[in-house]
């Protein structure tokens, strides 16, 4: 059932998925140029089939399992086979290799020396289970989540830390994926990350990166699952039927140049993670997913960070899913009632189950379809060396690109709004001037399927 809430992404005014549902808007659009409607792609039978096998009993027992193991603060033990950061690492990956299929289950691992809220030489462990792909293996995507957990001092390594929200449930979005598509054979690669040290100083994410990043990865995108368990505000009021998406702007690895080639041209709002989310939005948010993804055109929230932060940091493309509105007196406290009989601590009996089933929904309608199209075509340009009304893109032709469309957008429209089949080449001239209006170019496969967006810069 398509859930009234679900309606939220619709109400948008002039984006893609609005103007879906309320056609007469483009009309009213200015400029009016040429193309079709842009209508959202919706999950094939196949992509279906996989999302409605994710199992809310699965993920109740893995966030429960993570909190029996006491604590997993990053400095908690590691050899006790039944508390700490040991056990639960240990469990992650006997966990994720009963999968089977098509995983590849690794535990990388590196010692860190003493650094910010790291007092001693500590070892950092994540777990990574790997889907490689069929014809792209270099093209990764990565779905993550930590499974460090801490307490009101975040030094404190022996209290009980349950982390069942912050961040169990990015956890089990991670493995659930994992087991649902364990056997799936498409283009690209997709990892299944476990993380530590997040709440530390984002250290595993930062290994895994820099990994990736060493060994020459082409990663295309980035998905972080942190404190997403959750439906309900500090207030009690629900909203079970939205995610929020927190997507940075201009990428920090942009040089003084590269930024003021974006101001030039307007693009501070296209760069690759913009892209990547706005992808998100429409293959994320339908009725199969029963969720409405929430872009967010901000880093994070204040005061606070994640682990998206390293991927953007070393040039990949990221963004952050985080549930709808948060209650602080379940994160980053010491588990406790208040004299006011308020229950402190992040605990599993605050967790909505469900919810999280449909975050995984999320997470797996965009992995498979990042995964099953072609890549995002790669140096994009728009042609300004000359005063014309017309508008002349080239990009990088890929020969197992089955076709490719120019997409466009009113500058103030946040969402592409109009598509322009162009064919298989790599160069199309559209009747529209590049001045009123953005521009980008997709790659569509032979099964339909549509890449995230290039944006151009001036060439």
């Amino acid at each position: 059932m398509l859930h009234a809430p679900m309606l939220a992404v619709f109400a948008l005014l002039t984006t893609l998925v609005y103007a879906q549902s309320h056609p007469f808007l483009l009309q009213d659009i200015w400029p009016s140029g040429p193309g079709e409607a842009l209508v959202p792609q919706e999950p094939p039978a196949e992509l279906t089939a996989i999302l409605n096998s994710i199992s809310p009993a699965r993920i109740e027992s893995t966030i429960r399992t993570l909190v029996s193991f006491g604590t997993r603060h990053t400095l908690s033990n590691q050899t006790d086979p039944e508390r700490g950061i040991g056990a639960a690492r240990d469990w992650v990956a006997s966990e994720l290799r009963s999968y089977g299929g098509r995983l590849r289950v690794q535990v990388p691992s590196y010692i860190q020396p003493p650094a910010s809220r790291i007092p001693t030489a500590t070892n950092i462990s994540d777990i990574i289970a790997t889907l490689p792909g069929t014809t792209d293996p270099n093209r990764v995507y990565v779905v993550s989540g930590h499974y460090d957990s801490r307490v009101s001092d975040v030094m404190n390594f022996s209290d009980d830390a349950p982390g069942a929200d912050d961040d169990g449930s990015g956890v089990a979005v991670s493995m659930e994926l994992a087991r649902v598509m364990a056997t799936q054979e498409l283009d690209a690669t997709i990892i299944f990350a476990v993380v530590a040290g997040e709440e530390q100083g984002l250290y595993g994410s930062a290994f895994l990166a820099d990994t990736l990043k060493n060994a020459s990865a082409n990663v295309q995108g980035m998905l972080d699952n942190d404190i997403v368990g959750s439906s309900t505000a500090d207030d009690g009021t629900t909203d079970p039927f939205n995610i929020r998406m927190f997507v940075r702007g201009i990428p920090p690895t942009d040089s003084a140049s590269e930024i003021a080639d974006r101001v030039d041209i307007g693009g501070e709002s296209d760069a690759p993670a913009r892209q990547l989310a706005r992808f998100a939005v429409e293959v994320g948010s339908n009725a199969v997913t029963n969720m409405s993804v929430q872009m967010i055109y901000r880093p994070d929230r204040y005061l606070r960070g994640g682990d998206q932060e390293s991927f953007m940091n070393d040039g990949f493309p990221a963004v952050r899913f985080t549930e709808p509105h948060e209650n602080f007196a379940h994160q980053h406290q010491d588990v406790r009632v208040g004299v006011d009989g308020v229950q402190f601590g992040d605990l599993p009996e605050f967790c909505d189950f469900d919810f999280i089933s449909r975050v995984a929904k999320v997470n797996g309608a965009i992995l498979w379809s990042l995964a099953s199209a072609p890549a995002t075509p790669q140096n994009v340009t728009l042609d300004s060396a000359t005063l014309t009304n017309n508008s002349t893109l080239r990009w990088d032709q890929d020969a197992s690109v089955d076709a490719y469309e120019v997409v466009w957008r009113p500058t103030e429209v946040p969402y592409w709004t109009h598509v322009i089949p162009v064919g298989r080449t790599g160069q199309a001239t559209v009747e529209l001037s590049k001045d009123n209006v953005y521009f980008g170019v997709r790659a569509v496969g032979a099964n339909g399927l549509a890449s995230p967006v290039g944006f151009p810069f001036s060439g």
